[in-house]
């Protein structure tokens, strides 16, 4: 007996770890087919419909177990009810002197040994009886392959062929490589963009007399600049993406960080928002010369994100909303969009606490009086600075500092910040330019 049940107690185990195998094993398959959308699509039904069987089988066999309990149980009760026949027995042979005291006495203690043992075996667990395990394993059968079937067809999307991440990387490259060119996109956002001002007579007159001068001197600096400003300020951004493009060819070697960034902004709004191929060349070369270029790293991110990389475009944007003040000019648009992104990339993403003044505070400061709103400056720059000394920050804070500090004419306290940022970011290329462009804006010549 001891080794039948020994025998049922190892063959409920394995087999229930044959099942949990085999759900491995199925679900590792997941992963190893390479057919064509039809037959990939009736394997993945297979493999589904195993899982779920299997889980199936699982249950049941717990279920049966438990019937197999009750039926050990039931035999328990009914040797508990033999060895009380027993002792009776016993009582009477003892009575009509068919046994001894001694060999009663044995008797009665083997007997009680045996209805001991068959008592702890009655009450060793309640099971479930052959009329409440029926329809327990209906409905176990019903929940498993009802929700499993009904939670695919609402979240999933049954038929839909496989796509490898392989595959999509491809499709994304290849839509990459086949964007619209800046032309294009040009072509399509001049219909979305604001239309054209109406300026009046004399400018007009004057932007002719400029386009004139310009066909007779093409490489002219002063004139292509102005030209570039005055067509983006009517809203003629293609000609002034052409004008700017002529501006920085015109200037080789002498072209600027700002040139270049004045050229990729006009690109992108020219496109209606779009990073085309001609600005993302633009933007690399950019990012060659200052790798940590806030406005070329929000076009980076901004780039990945319309081609479909919301993975490679997230951490960009993170690190650039996370290091940078709300009074940089990508801190808005990053704000609103960096949401969606994160969880377009999979992430649960909570952007960062705002520091420095808010749009209230700002449009408060334009209702004041020029030595109230003075102060108010000051109180915002105190702010600022003590968060800098006491938690550091990102080299766009430092600068605002400077800049800061110098429109409130403390020119001294300016320069010390300088020195002192340069020491922090001594190894950081990118934050020194950053730097001493500030110190440049804030104290000029001084």
């Amino acid at each position: 007996m001891g080794f039948v049940k020994m025998a049922k107690r190892h063959g409920n185990v394995v087999s229930r770890h044959a099942l949990v195998i085999a759900c491995r094993i199925l679900i590792n398959c997941l992963g190893l087919f390479d057919f064509d959308d039809y037959m990939g699509s009736m394997i993945f039904w297979l493999i589904t419909l195993g899982l779920a069987v299997a889980i199936v089988a699982l249950l049941v066999s717990a279920l049966l177990a438990a019937r197999s309990e009750k039926s050990a149980v039931s035999a328990a009760e009914s040797d508990i009810a033999l060895y009380k026949d027993q002792l009776n027995d016993v009582e009477r042979d003892l009575a009509r002197g068919v046994l001894s005291e001694d060999e009663a006495k044995t008797a009665r203690t083997e007997v009680a040994r045996r209805l001991l043992d068959a008592d702890k075996r009655a009450s060793a667990r309640p099971a479930l009886s052959a009329g409440q395990s029926l329809p327990a394993l209906a409905m176990v059968t019903l929940f498993v392959l009802g929700g499993t079937f009904g939670l695919y067809a609402y979240f999933g999307a049954p038929g839909y062929g496989d796509l490898p991440m392989t595959a999509r990387l491809d499709a994304i490259e290849t839509a990459r490589a086949e964007r619209p060119s800046q032309t294009e996109a040009e072509a399509v956002a001049r219909d979305l963009l604001p239309p054209v001002s109406e300026a009046p007579q004399d400018f007009q007159d004057q932007m002719a007399r400029l386009r004139a001068a310009l066909e007779e001197r093409p490489d002219d600096v002063r004139g292509l600049t102005l030209l570039a400003q005055f067509e983006a300020r009517l809203g003629n951004y293609t000609a002034a993406r052409q004008a700017q493009e002529r501006l920085v060819q015109a200037k080789g070697d002498t072209d600027t960080l700002a040139d270049r960034q004045r050229l990729l902004d006009i690109m992108v709004f020219a496109a209606g928002g779009y990073v085309s191929p001609e600005a993302e060349a633009v933007l690399d070369v950019i990012l060659q010369e200052v790798p940590n270029s806030g406005a070329a790293l929000y076009y980076l991110g901004l780039s990945e994100a319309q081609a479909g990389r919301a993975d490679l475009a997230f951490p960009i944007w993170r690190r650039l909303l996370e290091t940078s003040g709300p009074d940089a000019p990508w801190f808005d648009a990053i704000r609103a969009e960096i949401g969606d992104l994160a969880a377009t990339a999979g992430v649960r993403y909570d952007p960062p606490e705002v520091f420095g003044p808010s749009a209230e505070d700002i449009a408060a400061a334009q209702e004041l009086d020029a030595e109230t709103r003075r102060d108010m400056i000051q109180n915002m720059v105190s702010g600022l600075a003590a968060r800098l000394a006491d938690e550091g920050g990102p080299p766009e804070d430092w600068a605002r500092l400077i800049r800061s500090l110098g429109v409130l004419g403390q020119d001294e306290r300016a320069f010390a910040i300088a020195e002192e940022a340069r020491v922090v970011f001594e190894r950081d290329a990118g934050a020194l330019a950053l730097i001493n462009a500030a110190q440049a804006a804030a104290l000029g010549d001084r």
